[in-house]
């Protein structure tokens, strides 16, 4: 057989990739957990509402980069699309018989995804708040989002974290990156909609986009009041035409796990602290010296049992300053379960800055400093 012959031969699927064990061992205690949630709400006379199904989440509801929906904001598996907006319109999608048929198993006391047991928007509600339909649901009734959804432009990322399933969500997308038309598409749905917030993040990282310096503008110009608010590891923002386009969001949060590589690199594989420090510290530059206020730029500090000494946050605040950075929060984590930080729920870090839905957190413009406390919070859960 020829060597010419070989080329025209169809090459052999790549085989799956393994998933790692924590998320085997996550999806084992999200299944016992979605049954225990169901049996004490039946014992208690209860129902499930879902907030993202209700219109009234700030958050969770995503679309995706191929235009399919998702009820959640981890729909590694694609178990909770709902619709397509490459077939149908957003109100088709919202109200059509995907998200009714997940509306049904709440109202009737099942959680129909295993992600729904650590999902911020699942509430419980007495069983006489259920509307027997059709349509069938429990609690409020639903109406189209106006608070805040997702909007993932790329599925694509440069690192590779252990608590993201992000190489399973990538195989259920028919593309790994929005285009600008349908991109365009999306800022008339979220202007259509009256969106107070849009989140442009969810399964990749958004600056690894080719198109990042037209999106951003391109939102912004069609949402001029919306609160545009990115999550990036800040390695790829290293350019002055992507802090350009950064300008045009309201919130930053740099995803940063540490203050070394030692640390980072735990968690975000391929990752670099280097990098992604002189990249928060750049941007901070770039905006002050157009004498702007915003973006906010925020470090997320990903807390684990490796990084969450006090020595350590002590540290990353005093660095998060000489950053000239807004702001620094500290959020503890349940993925994956051996990286659990004990020390935060034992209630060690509880002087440093004020408790929110993040964990704790530190505004460094207002002068707050380790030691000080005020209870403040939002309307969605971690």
């Amino acid at each position: 057989m020829t060597s010419a012959h070989h080329a025209d031969q169809p090459k052999p699927a790549p085989k799956p990739r393994r998933r790692r064990w924590n998320w085997v061992v996550s999806d084992l205690l999200r299944k016992l957990l979605k049954h225990r949630m169901e049996w004490t709400a039946r014992l208690r006379g209860q129902r499930f509402y879902c907030r993202a199904l209700g219109g009234e989440s700030e958050y969770n509801m995503t679309i995706n980069c191929d235009l399919t929906v998702s009820c959640n904001c981890q729909d590694y598996d694609g178990s909770g699309h709902i619709g397509d907006l490459n077939r149908n319109t957003f109100e088709e999608v919202f109200f059509g018989e995907g998200a009714q048929r997940l509306r049904r198993e709440l109202a009737k006391g099942k959680l129909p995804l295993q992600s729904c047991t650590r999902c911020g928007d699942l509430l419980r509600t007495p069983k006489s708040t259920v509307n027997p339909g059709p349509p069938m649901y429990a609690g409020p009734k639903p109406r189209l989002p106006y608070r805040g959804m997702l909007l993932e432009n790329t599925v694509r990322c440069n690192i590779d974290c252990l608590g993201c399933d992000r190489g399973s969500a990538a195989r259920t997308r028919t593309v790994a990156q929005m285009d600008l038309d349908k991109l365009s598409r999306m800022a008339d749905l979220v202007q259509g909609l009256g969106l107070q917030q849009l989140f442009y993040l969810n399964l990749g990282e958004p600056f690894l986009s080719p198109n990042i310096g037209k999106e951003l503008p391109l939102l912004r110009q069609k949402n001029p009041d919306c609160r545009i608010v990115i999550s990036s590891n800040g390695i790829l923002l290293n350019t002055d035409a992507k802090r350009e386009a950064a300008l045009y969001a309201s919130h930053i949060l740099f995803s940063v796990a540490g203050i070394n590589d030692e640390m980072l690199k735990k968690y975000e594989r391929l990752g670099s602290f280097e990098k992604a420090y002189a990249n928060m510290k750049a941007l901070v530059e770039y905006r002050n010296a157009r004498g702007l206020s915003q973006p906010v730029l925020e470090w997320k500090y990903l807390l684990f049992n490796w990084n969450d000494r006090r020595r350590a946050i002590l540290k990353a605040v005093e660095m998060a300053k000489a950053a000239g950075l807004d702001m620094i929060s500290f959020w503890p984590t349940n993925n994956p379960i051996h990286g659990w930080s004990y020390r935060y729920r034992l209630g060690c870090l509880n002087d440093i800055g004020i408790p929110c839905w993040k964990g704790r957190e530190l505004d460094l413009r207002n002068g707050k400093v380790p030691g000080e406390r005020r209870a403040w919070s939002v309307g969605r859960g971690a």
